[in-house]
């Protein structure tokens, strides 16, 4: 939505300097682990038969690894054997078999990890992929309240940040955790099998091993949750401060707003700091507990040999499994670590979707075959809040073709009308028809393709400008667009750039003035050839010649539509056909401009303060 749209609307988080500081953001611990998971594995679902490839491969991949430690003992015994037996000499024919085969097994290994790897990799990626395209389509259909009560640093946050930290960590972990089920099973059996009283022993280090993953993990988690709030305060922060850069250097507030950012930065040092501590405490910890069992079975296993009860192959294999044991436990603890932070962005992601949306369009949608125009606002009831009425039982007739002016205060209802109008807010009670159908029963798209808006704030993006004024009707041709232009006095300016109608618009159009900004809107809104146009103060960023030529263009194209055009210069609106007053949400004043001028009362004395000097001119909104 185009930040100008609205004008009388407290703006809440947005006020001042404060900016992307005062969020809506989850809790520090996620309200639902499990949920969350369950919805997170929602999206995976899709992918089942992939997920069957890859636990295949794993199987397979970490079948061959694990068989390696087995094969490579038999030629650790044949060597010993060799060595240290009198009369036996070493037999490198059945080493060298025993090495190729282990080249064999290594080989397969590798290559079903590979494949698996390679099928979790396009899993994830889509995975994502449809999970961003939930949340585009979501924003599509989220109300206008929304976006007015949150900044756009925190929005950005959880569409990039947190989806990003989910496809970072959704390969690795799934992964992860199949190759440490299936390494741990395969590894318990081969162990088992080379000796119970060993396996025992490994098994004494499990329970301080879980104490130490779940203790750690619980503590990490808030601050992975804490660490990705204060990231979308600072992102907040930022792109307010770099919008607004030009107004922070005018007015001095440069050191205010490094104040700021070093304070939530430091917010950021202490919260990320605090998790990746805690979360690496687990790896020494877990060392720690693994060395323990580790010197425990070389010395049960150095027992074994010196008693002749076990070949010193099986011992060194059994090393080797003991040590692949701990790894899949310590897998699952950095998994555990890694799916804190992954849940806590997933829970705000969705927190993102479960948002209420704009009540759905009726499904007895009428359409429309031809407008006149004309438009009702019958005891129309309206607020932003519930318990806070703005409009109560307002009531506009606006015939076919007129021009109806608005003019009041800042914060008189000026913008918030035409929000209504457009159906970005829901009306509370009564009805607002165009040639007697109420907009409610018109599907949302289909109702505003009638409006023409051209607004204070202007809007274009990076692209040609001939793009940009084609945006008001993609089919124009080159001719139609050409025509709009001129007739918005916007071709003279674009046919002296060096690459005319396909000179490049850079981010925010800051390579034309503003005043040609504001002239392409015109041309813009020209070329889409609307029903009803909506005009925001459409000249107050020319000059006073192109406002005379823009003031002749509009007056032509108003001719047999219906204008609505919220005035902040008076001078602007003498030929309307009606002027509404607007004070606090209602209408006080009506009619047109010498019938208000005679009446010497609220519309006189704002029209005389700005001719005349006796007030300011911000006083007219």
């Amino acid at each position: 939505m185009n930040k100008g749209l609205r004008e009388d609307k407290p703006r809440g988080r947005r006020g001042g300097f404060r900016g992307g500081h005062h969020m809506r953001m989850p809790v520090e611990k996620p309200k639902d682990f499990k949920g969350t998971m369950k919805r997170l594995l929602h999206y995976l679902r899709p992918h089942k038969f992939q997920f069957l490839v890859v636990f295949s491969m794993a199987i397979l991949s970490t079948v061959f690894s694990i068989l390696s430690p087995k094969v490579m003992g038999k030629a650790i015994t044949k060597l010993f054997e060799g060595i240290m037996i009198p009369g036996v000499s070493i037999d490198f024919d059945y080493i060298v078999r025993i090495l190729l085969i282990l080249g064999g097994l290594y080989t397969f290994s590798a290559f079903f990890s590979y494949i698996q790897q390679f099928i979790m990799a396009t899993v994830a990626q889509k995975t994502v992929f449809d999970m961003r395209k939930d949340i585009n389509d979501k924003l599509s259909r989220l109300p206008l309240k929304f976006f007015d009560s949150r900044t756009h640093g925190e929005i950005l946050s959880r569409v990039t940040n947190d989806v990003d930290n989910i496809s970072s960590t959704l390969q690795q972990s799934i992964t992860q955790l199949i190759t440490a089920v299936v390494t741990l099973v395969g590894i318990l059996i081969m162990m088992l099998t080379i000796s119970p009283l060993m396996t025992l022993i490994c098994f004494l280090t499990l329970p301080p091993s879980v104490v130490v993953t779940k203790v750690i993990a619980s503590r990490s988690q808030k601050y992975f949750a804490a660490n990705q709030k204060v990231l979308g305060d600072l992102n907040g922060h930022i792109e307010e401060m770099y919008a607004g850069h030009k107004i922070v250097k005018v007015f001095g507030r440069e050191k205010e707003s490094i104040s700021k950012f070093n304070e939530i930065n430091e917010e950021l040092y202490e919260a990320g700091w605090k998790a990746q501590f805690i979360s690496g405490i687990i790896m020494p910890l877990m060392g720690f507990i693994n060395n323990i069992g580790y010197v425990l079975v070389c010395v049960v296993g150095g027992i074994f040999v010196t008693r002749r009860t076990m070949q010193i192959g099986d011992v060194q294999a059994f090393i080797q499994y003991s040590k692949q044991f701990t790894r899949p436990i310590t897998q699952t603890a950095n998994i555990a670590n890694i799916l804190q932070s992954t849940v806590a962005s997933a829970e705000r992601v969705f927190e993102l979707l479960d948002e209420d949306e704009e009540i759905p369009d009726s499904a007895l949608s009428k359409e429309i075959t031809s407008l006149s125009g004309e438009i009702k606002f019958q005891n129309v009831k309206f607020g932003y809040d519930e318990d806070k009425v703005l409009m109560n039982n307002m009531n506009i007739d606006v015939k076919r073709g007129q021009t109806v002016a608005i003019v009041g205060p800042t914060g008189a209802g000026k913008t918030t009308l035409v929000n209504l109008l457009m159906r970005f807010y829901e009306i509370a009670s009564g009805k607002i028809t165009i040639d007697g159908i109420d907009i409610r029963d018109l599907k949302r798209g289909e109702l505003r393709s009638i409006f023409g808006m051209v607004l204070q704030d202007t809007w274009l993006f990076n692209g040609t400008i001939r793009d940009n004024i084609a945006y008001g009707r993609l089919d124009a041709t080159d001719e139609e667009i050409a025509l709009a232009a001129k007739a918005a006095y916007a071709d003279g300016f674009i046919r002296t750039l060096p690459d005319g109608y396909n000179t490049i618009l850079n981010e925010d159009a800051s390579n034309i003035s503003q005043g040609q900004k504001q002239l392409l809107t015109i041309a813009r809104a020209i070329l889409a050839d609307p029903t009803v146009l909506i005009l925001d103060e459409a000249t107050s960023s020319v000059d006073t010649r192109t406002e005379l030529l823009i003031q002749k263009a509009m007056t032509e194209l108003k001719k047999g539509r219906t204008s609505f055009v919220i005035a902040h210069r008076l001078s602007t609106i003498r030929k309307a056909d009606v002027i509404l007053v607007m004070d606090n949400g209602s209408i006080i004043e009506k009619g047109s401009h010498d019938e208000l001028l005679a009446k010497g009362d609220f519309y006189a004395d704002l029209y005389n303060s700005q001719f005349n000097g006796a007030g300011s001119l911000n006083q007219a909104g």
